[in-house]
């Protein structure tokens, strides 16, 4: 049976960042599934409960013996063990694309001190502005292929609380006893890509910006397949 491709999308921006990667695989025969996690940090803390059930509440529509591969970039790569734990589907295999890495066990903070002393001074009555506007436009305006799906993207980003960026994750013993991979696109995930390396996962490697999925879906996509479906 073939996998179905669940694309997790960071709480800091929406599903848009996802969508034209989904398409390919749909159009080249997987179903693909993109979860809103929109609406996670509405709510009191901790947050990472609701990022694992609006997965897997978006997944109740997958038949229990579809197997799952699991797809995160930026932070969600640290929800990742927390909802292969919570799904019912069994998860053949975990790609990190430019995304965060979870630790091996115990628990993981969603931001390291230095991103948090960033990040305090921007904060107003609790509530950080939008992910592109904490940063200068020189360094945003590359990211994107073009001003509409900038648009897009720029729509959907949440004002998340300062709490969100607090909190720990926790990180289940063996989450890793599966297949898994990263997909790097550049700096600062180079650091990240070698740890990930030195944890005997493949690596690929596609030079660009942090939302390079965005720019270059299709070879995306194509990397996606050669390191879950084909490597079978």
């Amino acid at each position: 049976m073939e996998p179905t491709f669940v694309l997790v999308h960071s709480p800091s921006v929406g599903p848009a960042s996802w969508l034209p990667v989904a398409e390919r695989l749909t159009a080249a025969g997987y179903r693909a599934r993109v979860p809103s996690l929109s609406r996670v940090a509405t709510t009191e803390p901790p947050f990472w409960p609701h990022v694992v059930a609006a997965v897997r509440d978006d997944l109740r529509a997958v038949p229990h013996d579809t197997p799952l591969v699991l797809v995160a970039h930026s932070n969600a790569g640290l929800f990742l063990p927390a909802i292969r734990a919570a799904l019912d589907q069994p998860v053949s295999g975990s790609v990190f694309v430019d995304a965060a890495l979870p630790a091996r066990s115990g628990s993981t903070p969603v931001a390291p001190p230095e991103l948090l002393d960033f990040l305090r001074p921007k904060a107003v009555n609790g509530v950080l502005p939008r992910w592109t506007d904490w940063w200068d436009e020189a360094d945003v305006a590359p990211m994107f292929p073009d001003p509409a799906v900038r648009r897009a993207v720029v729509a959907e980003q949440p004002t998340l609380p300062l709490s969100y960026y607090e909190q720990r994750i926790p990180v289940p013993d063996g989450w890793d006893d599966h297949p898994c991979a990263y997909v790097l696109f550049g700096t600062p995930y180079d650091t990240v890509a070698a740890e990930a390396h030195a944890r005997g996962w493949p690596v690929a490697h596609i030079p660009g910006h942090h939302f390079h999925h965005l720019v270059a879906p299709q070879t995306t996509t194509t990397h996606l397949l050669a390191l879950t479906v084909a490597s079978r």
